[in-house]
């Protein structure tokens, strides 16, 4: 849109990199930009560097703020924070997405503690958003110290590959920031990083009160969809609607898979367990990555599937290791987002009661006939407590079978009120399909009553 200002002042607006950003990222022709006039004090010559506005994405209303590192290489100020906090002011009272570019070399030196005051602006800013509208991070070069911090406290961070620079101090390592499950998603250049921004919008609710996403299926809801023993991408390719499944964290706590798809056009978020790499054992790096969507979803009210296939925890003896199996854990019993859970493969210790089990909140707990659920394998059950009985006459393996079906089989399970059914394996997709469509309603929360209705 056209820039008119008076006559009398001198120095017209300048289109530079964050309106070009801006127009790249919106639908054509439905960005508007809110305080385009505003210059850095002092410096009439000089406008802040970042661009601020709203317009459409896919034809649904979003706000964002993209900085500008060919005006003062992006420097924050005082009244730089003053245009981030009125775009997401105004975010936040329509209840919809904010999504932020970064590419800035950090504060305005000169204006000393009013710039430090700008950052916590803006984190201010991003804190009273967090659970009320999605936010997007995307960095597109350089984002460090404070801003690092506040991209941090949006929801996902998209990160272009070799232009992205992530990291508190410059002596800080950014790739290992970038890799410690702060980058959600890595793209390869700024088109990519914009795609993805742009599928997650596509994804998510508008703000908290909006409710399950769902969206138009021409996918069969009842076709065959069954798990594939120790390949997890090709068996969400089967349970999603048209083999859509969005990965988030890919390049972090690989025992385990976080992410989003549809089944039946219901967005869900999906925390599953891959036993391609150990067993799908869970360590922090997993626990980490798993609390978060499932915080997420439940901020959100978006249903949550979780697909059960792990050996149990990893080997590990930290301290924090501990604390992020109990944000895990903490995470669950807190949610009140619908939730299936399917036990699909092995369900070992920890690695049953930490991924959706009823005992946390699961709403619906199905199990595949081929699982195995209990305190250790049956191979170290039979070690730990048979191993007397193997003789020649009874080999250790038949020992074990007996075990599975005595102690670890799903139908014991069931029987002890843990699993709610246990389903043919080609009826995954649509138990859970079915599941969903009945707790659908549930992120609106139960209908209040005004009185009881009273007996004739």
């Amino acid at each position: 849109m056209k820039n008119v200002m008076n006559e009398n002042y001198n120095v017209s607006h300048d289109s530079g990199e964050g309106n070009r950003r801006a127009d790249a990222f919106f639908d054509a022709g439905t960005f508007v930009e809110i305080g385009a006039h505003i210059r850095r004090a002092g410096d009439p010559a000089e406008f802040e560097g970042v661009v601020t506005g709203y317009g459409a994405v896919d034809g649904k209303l979003v706000f964002a703020f993209f900085q500008d590192n060919g005006r003062m290489k992006g420097a924050v100020d005082a009244l730089y924070a003053k245009k981030i906090e009125q775009i997401y002011s105004l975010a936040i009272r329509n209840g919809a997405p904010i999504v932020g570019v970064l590419d800035s070399a950090g504060a305005w030196i000169y204006d000393g503690a009013a710039s430090l005051a700008a950052y916590g602006a803006w984190m201010r800013s991003a804190a009273k958003a967090s659970g009320v509208i999605p936010q997007i991070t995307v960095v597109d070069g350089v984002c460090g110290g404070s801003a690092a911090m506040a991209a941090a406290m949006s929801d996902f961070v998209i990160a272009v590959k070799d232009r992205a620079e992530i990291y508190l101090t410059p002596a800080c390592d950014g790739e290992a920031l970038g890799t410690a499950g702060l980058v959600a998603v890595e793209a390869e250049d700024e088109a990519s990083a914009f795609a993805a921004a742009r599928t997650l919008l596509s994804l998510l609710p508008a703000n908290n009160a909006e409710g399950t996403v769902i969206t138009d299926c021409a996918d069969d809801m009842n076709r065959v969809g069954a798990w594939i023993p120790g390949d997890v991408d090709a068996s969400l390719g089967v349970l999603a609607d048209n083999g859509a499944f969005y990965e988030v964290y890919a390049n972090y706590g690989n025992g385990m898979k976080v992410g989003f798809m549809t089944v039946s056009g219901i967005v869900c978020g999906v925390v599953a367990g891959n036993s391609a790499v150990d067993g799908g054992a869970i360590g922090a790096e997993e626990a980490r990555k798993s609390a978060k969507m499932v915080s997420f979803c439940d901020a959100f009210g978006i249903p949550l599937v979780n697909l059960v296939d792990s050996v149990g925890l990893k080997k590990e003896t930290t301290p924090a290791a501990a604390q992020e199996l109990s944000r895990l854990a903490s995470a669950y019993a807190n949610a009140e987002c619908p939730t299936v859970t399917a036990i699909v493969g092995r369900a070992y210790g920890a690695g049953f009661t930490l991924c959706g089990a009823k005992v946390l909140g699961a709403d619906v707990v199905f199990a595949l006939p081929d699982a195995s659920i209990g305190m250790m394998s049956p191979a170290s059950a039979v070690a730990f407590v048979w191993n007397d009985r193997v003789s020649q006459e009874t080999s250790r393996e038949a020992l074990e079978a007996e075990w599975q079906e005595a102690y670890a089989s799903p139908a014991e399970a069931a029987c002890r009120g843990e699993v709610d059914d246990v389903i043919a394996p080609e009826e995954l997709r649509a138990r859970i399909s079915a599941a969903l469509s009945m707790l659908v309603s549930k992120a609106a929360g139960a209908p209040e009553r005004r009185h009881p209705v009273m007996p004739l």
